[in-house]
């Protein structure tokens, strides 16, 4: 994994570097002390995660964070990390994959790069099922076919289903009359890696947890504009898994 560094602290780069070189299969592509040096560096080098201090001589550090979507052109996620907590709930606001506290403790550190390996493995799963998402955004980009795609926003994706007569996945969308068909080789483990908004229940069908408003008769009914949906059944082994995601009273 390519990693960059952004700090204006060189002792912080150099003690978050020697726990990283820890790591076999983590690379250093380079360090920045200033926000425009870092974003020069990402231009050319095409890090797939940045460690980001908050505090940054020429730009804050959430600052660079908004303008990340603008020049990282594939998968990246960006770590912020600082000595105040103050800066968390800004961080997450704007679409930081994670967050640290200086002095990095090594628990913590692992913790977030093991998220990130899995990260990375679910992103490739879903690329090779004809599935594109950008890191810092909340857009899918489906393959229909060889050449022909979909730009879809998360947020209008209602469920997804399982055709059986043409032995496809297919994703149903909000303000449009068709599903769209996804390539053969898209699964239920790459859909549910897209967003964890995202939950199976049944062999056919995966739900937008956002849009279920309640299950009656092990049949799911939804919030508009899914709500025509009538056809979307819990199957046993998967209910309880659905009720879990909620606080039961």
């Amino acid at each position: 994994m390519k990693i960059l560094i952004i700090d204006d602290d060189s002792n912080a780069i150099d003690m978050l570097a020697n726990k990283l070189n820890n790591y076999d299969d983590i690379e250093i592509i380079g360090t920045a002390n200033t926000g425009e040096e870092g974003m020069q560096i990402a231009k050319i080098n095409e890090p797939e995660a940045i460690f980001l201090d908050v505090e940054l001589p020429d730009i804050s550090g959430l600052s660079l964070l908004e303008q990340m979507n603008s020049f990282l052109k594939g998968w990246c996620q960006v770590v912020m990390y600082t000595g105040h907590d103050s800066y968390m709930l800004s961080a997450f606001r704007n679409n930081a994959f994670d967050f640290l506290m200086k002095p990095i403790d090594d628990i913590e550190l692992d913790n977030v790069i093991q998220r990130l390996y899995t990260t990375k493995r679910n992103n490739a799963a879903m690329a090779g099922s004809g599935i594109v998402t950008r890191s810092n955004d909340d857009k899918l980009l489906f393959y229909t076919n060889t050449s022909d795609f979909r730009l879809v926003h998360v947020q209008d994706i209602g469920l997804f289903q399982y055709n059986h007569d043409l032995r496809v996945w297919e994703v149903v969308v909000a303000c449009r009359k068709e599903p769209i068909k996804l390539k053969r080789n898209a699964n239920n483990e790459t859909l549910l890696a897209i967003d964890p908004r995202f939950i199976q229940v049944s062999q056919k069908f995966i739900i937008n947890i956002n849009y279920l408003l309640e299950v009656k008769d092990n049949m799911c009914k939804l919030f508009p504009p899914f709500d025509k949906v009538d056809y979307v059944k819990v199957g046993r082994l998967f209910k309880k898994k659905l009720i879990e995601r909620f606080n039961t009273l």
